[in-house]
């Protein structure tokens, strides 16, 4: 009997032991990955500095460990107010709620700091580039896209567009994963498409259109 106590505390300091191991192994997969996503972003950056190279990746990849730390907080603090509150789905609803606006003030005060230190060291060019770095350049290709598609944008139009795919973006950069930053895209699209056929075009035949000029000039 003693033998199984004895078997039984080994197997559960082991099962610990190899908990703790994937955790790490789990956070140093994680770190590298992120290191790795920094520096392809400062690669387009154009700095000779090799020293403020290196800074600028380091407060890049920090923003991605920070935002993640913030997003693992909060599916812990969601999991546990489900579960205090799974039988009320009215106080649980607003302890959720009450959680979310946490989690976009905490996002909210993070933005501004990171892009204070990104500042402290890049161009605001440079700063740009950054941004759809982190966001897979889906502003400019999604801009130019409006135009090619729509010939006839007017000047106030195009302003406006690239307002909201600006505006998408800095929403992005926060995000927890890339669908969810795609995700914001897809609402602001939603929103300027709204806006361009309350203006008088037929986005469907513009699509159309613009697909046989790409053909074209493919032929060509």
């Amino acid at each position: 009997m003693r033998y199984i106590g004895i078997l039984f505390l080994f197997l559960i300091s082991l099962t610990n032991t190899l908990a703790q191991n994937n955790a790490v192994a789990d956070k140093e997969a994680y770190v590298k990955v992120i290191t790795e996503r920094a520096a392809k972003i400062v690669t387009v950056l154009g700095i000779d500095d090799k020293a403020k190279a290196e800074k600028v990746a380091n407060v890049i990849r920090d923003q991605y460990s920070n935002l993640n730390d913030i997003y693992a907080a909060r599916d812990l603090n969601v999991k546990a107010l489900k579960e205090k509150y799974k039988e009320n789905k009215a106080e649980r609803d607003t302890a959720l709620a009450k959680e979310n606006r946490a989690v976009e003030a905490s996002l909210a005060k993070l933005h501004k700091k990171y892009l204070k230190n990104l500042s402290a060291h890049l161009t605001e060019k440079q700063v740009e580039q950054v941004k759809d770095g982190m966001t897979y350049g889906v502003v400019p290709l999604t801009y130019r896209a409006y135009q090619e598609q729509i010939l006839t944008l007017t000047e106030d139009q195009k302003k406006q567009i690239l307002t909201w795919l600006i505006e998408a973006r800095e929403k992005a950069m926060d995000a927890e994963s890339s669908d969810k930053k795609h995700a914001w895209f897809g609402k602001y699209k939603g929103r300027i498409n709204n806006y361009l056929s309350a203006a008088g075009y037929d986005l469907k035949k513009e699509g159309e259109e613009w697909q046989k000029r790409i053909k074209a000039a493919k032929g060509n």
